[in-house]
Parts: C-alpha cells; sequence; structure tokens
C-alpha cells in the first residue's frame, strides 16, 4: 500500500530512530521479525505505525537478552497486544533494575568493608551475586511471585516418595522441589527466560499435549497454572497419563457462592465470575486425575503474590506492582481494575472496609477456595 509522507518512516529515519544500523533492520526483515509493510510515494519500502510498533517490543526483548528466536514467539503471540507488551517490558525492567540496584548495594556494602580493613568471607562474596541477595529484598516488590514455605510443604508431601517429578505449566519454577528430579514443562516463552540460573530444564511445550511416553514420570505437579490452559481437563488426564501420581495446586470455582467468599470478589471485582466462565468443576478436575481434593488455607502473611494472598493486607491491592504480578487483573481490562482499586481506596479511608471485614483481623489463615488435588 501507498501511505502518505506522515504515515510512514523509512528505513534509514528508522535506524537513526532507534539507534540500530541499517544492517539490523534489513536482517529482521530478512528472518521475517520485522518487515517494513509500506510504501513511501517512489515506491520504497518503509515502516508503517504498525511496522514500527513491533519493531519497538523486538527491539525492547532483544536488549533484556532475549534471543531472536524467542522474540520471534513473543512478539508472535496472538493472546498479547501491544498494552500486554508494554507491561510485559516494564515488568521485566523493573525486575532487572532492582536487581542491578541489589547488586550495587551489595559491592558498595564490601567496599565499605575494605576500607574497614575486613575481607568478607567467600560465601559472602557469591551471595552477593546469586539468588539470596535478590530474596532478601523481596519483601519490598510484593508482586515478585515467589514459593511460599507452607503451601510448598502441602504439595511436596503430597508428591510422596516420588524422585522424578514433571513440573507442568512451570512458569519461573516457584514451588519444584529442590531435592528430586525435575523436568520443567512451560510453554511461555517469557516464562522459560525468567527462569533462574540453575532450574531444572524446561521443555516447550503444552500441558494438553505432552512429549512423553507414558508413565515416564514418578510424579506430575501443576501449580496455579491450570486456569491457564486452554483445555484443563485434557491437560489433567496427559499429567494422568505421564505419571504414576498427580498433584495439582488450583481453585474450586463450582462451589455455590464462591464468588462471596473473597471480599475482592464480592465488593470490588464482580468480573473474576467472567474469567472462570466455562470452568470444569472441581469434581470434573478431581475426576480426570482419579484422585481427590483438599482445602488448602491461605496464611495471612502469605509471601506468594497470587490475587487471594493479600486478604488480610487489603492496601495491597493498591499497588500497582502487586496487580501487575496476577494475570487477573490484566485479564479484566483497565476499567474494571481502576473501578475496583478506586473503590477499595475509598473505602480503607473511611472504615468502611475494615467494618465489613472486622472478623478477618482474628484469622491467622483463611479458606478461599484453594484446592490441592491428589492422585
Amino acid at each position: 500500500m501507498v501511505c502518505h509522507v506522515e504515515e510512514h518512516l523509512t528505513v534509514g529515519r528508522v535506524a537513526e530512530l532507534a539507534g540500530v544500523s541499517v544492517r539490523t533492520l534489513h536482517h529482521y526483515d530478512e528472518i521475517g521479525l520485522v518487515q517494513p509493510s509500506a510504501r513511501t510515494g517512489s515506491g520504497y519500502r518503509a515502516y508503517s505505525a504498525a511496522d514500527v510498533e513491533r519493531l519497538r517490543e523486538v527491539l525492547g526483548y532483544r536488549r533484556l537478552g532475549f534471543g531472536l528466536r524467542v522474540i520471534a514467539e513473543l512478539v508472535d503471540d496472538p493472546a498479547s497486544d501491544a498494552v500486554a507488551h508494554l507491561r510485559r517490558l516494564r515488568g521485566l525492567l523493573v525486575d532487572q533494575r532492582d536487581r542491578a540496584a541489589a547488586m550495587v548495594t551489595a559491592i558498595d556494602n564490601e567496599l565499605e568493608a575494605r576500607a574497614m580493613g575486613i575481607r568478607t568471607s567467600p560465601e559472602e562474596q557469591l551471595k552477593a551475586f546469586g539468588a539470596q541477595l535478590y530474596e532478601s529484598i523481596g519483601s519490598a516488590y510484593p508482586a515478585t511471585r515467589r514459593t511460599e514455605p507452607r503451601i510448598a510443604a502441602r504439595i511436596w508431601e503430597a508428591l510422596g516418595d516420588a524422585r522424578t517429578v514433571l513440573n507442568v505449566g512451570a512458569g519461573t519454577g516457584s514451588y519444584e522441589p529442590p531435592d528430586r528430579e525435575v523436568t520443567a514443562v512451560e510453554p511461555s516463552a517469557v516464562m522459560r527466560a525468567q527462569r533462574p540460573v540453575g532450574a531444572a530444564p524446561c521443555v516447550a511445550a503444552s500441558a494438553e499435549r505432552l512429549p512423553f511416553a507414558d508413565q515416564s514420570f514418578d510424579a506430575a505437579m501443576a501449580v496455579s497454572t491450570v486456569h491457564h490452559w486452554p483445555d484443563p481437563i485434557a491437560g489433567l488426564r496427559e499429567m494422568r497419563r505421564v505419571a504414576r501420581r498427580v498433584v495439582v495446586f488450583t481453585y474450586d470455582a463450582s462451589t455455590t457462592g464462591w464468588l462471596e467468599r473473597f471480599w475482592l470478589t464480592r465488593d470490588y471485582l464482580p468480573e473474576f465470575a467472567d474469567l472462570l466462565s466455562g470452568w470444569p468443576s472441581l469434581a470434573d478436575m478431581t475426576r480426570a486425575i482419579e484422585g481427590r481434593a483438599e482445602p488448602v488455607l491461605i496464611p495471612w502473611d502469605c509471601c506468594d503474590g497470587f490475587f487471594e494472598a493479600h486478604w488480610r493486607r487489603p492496601e495491597a491491592y493498591l499497588d500497582e506492582q502487586v496487580r501487575r504480578g496476577v494475570s487477573v487483573w490484566t485479564r479484566v481490562g483497565p476499567q474494571a481494575e481502576q473501578r475496583a482499586v478506586n473503590g477499595l481506596r475509598e473505602d480503607l479511608a473511611s472504615g468502611r472496609w475494615a467494618e465489613r471485614n472486622r472478623d478477618l483481623v482474628a484469622l491467622d489463615a483463611a479458606e478461599l477456595g484453594l484446592r490441592l488435588l491428589v492422585a
């Protein structure tokens, strides 16, 4: 198509604005990553607004260290629009910034110690650049999804004596048992890219089509992921096929009045119900793995920032970083999110939330529909 001058940018101009070489842009064109789809009045190829938007996403992921093959998967993901990419990039950049800031702090501390003639031990030097450092500052970033040890203990106990474990929908690796031989399955390139160094090997595949033979593992586990699967029942049956034991941490949306049990969905975010429309019943999920269901209480100080985690800490939901760590908020859309946040903020300021939920203060743990399925 032929665009007006203001609707397209030449290759040279794009290279200048983006701070990359024309050769780089030609390479992206050749491999089909970003192909200019417009034409100048003279017939030369140029970048349309949509092309520039895609290039921006590619460059963002590239500068975060992603490989071109992974980037292609990300930008071609039909479930992610421009806003989803921007939010994802922002989260990754904030995480990178926080890690860098933590390293700077650790280095400053060691420089100060050395100026005083104090030498840090080898263990302390390694900790400053390992995962333990980020864990030590994790409380400042409540959106970080981390393993909650009390829930992990329930999951790991349910795995029994299994030595080989398949983690389906593994994400970044939370709840993977450290003392077993784990193989992870994760369809999202973003999640796979964020798995820490030393994490279990991860296969790009979906729950509904696990690339393993029957009974390949002692156990298969899935944690807070089934609600993302296109066909939960098929995925659960696949887990049952490839493993002798199945452990699933999920949510029960089939009990009468389930939307009312959590004040956030009851009073502020009724749209949550739409997200689970067509969701299989707890009985159907349990039947799919030929197992049983056990309730899992959420401790009031739960350190894994999933949707219900802050049930006794309502102020946390006013923090955008907390909300960005939970897919529910993105899925309900910005209007519903802002309305819920504004309503909660007003009720906290007026004391209405405290009056409505005064009984929660005395609870150390809450039953909000989380279930452990075990077969």
